[in-house]
């Protein structure tokens, strides 16, 4: 799962929106947006929903790491 903040002008929040998809997937999804004639960001999150911004919009998409999933015990004595 990774993280996905965008920014969106003239909002004072960013968006931020958890994906199944990896950083290149992302940044595929992000650069087909700028140079398609639509002139929309469509970007799925992980419960199925759907986020639609325009390109116009976009203040800045920072793509966070993926969370790698913990393993063992996170207790500590």
């Amino acid at each position: 799962m990774m993280e996905i903040k965008i920014g969106v002008r003239s909002v004072h929040r960013e968006l931020v929106v958890e994906t199944d998809l990896t950083a290149e997937q992302v940044e595929g999804e992000v650069s087909a947006a700028l140079a398609s004639s639509s002139g929309v960001l469509t970007i799925t999150d992980v419960n199925g929903r759907k986020i639609i911004v325009p390109v116009a919009s976009l203040g800045f998409i920072e793509i966070g790491e993926e969370e790698a999933r913990p393993v063992g015990f996170g207790g500590t004595l």
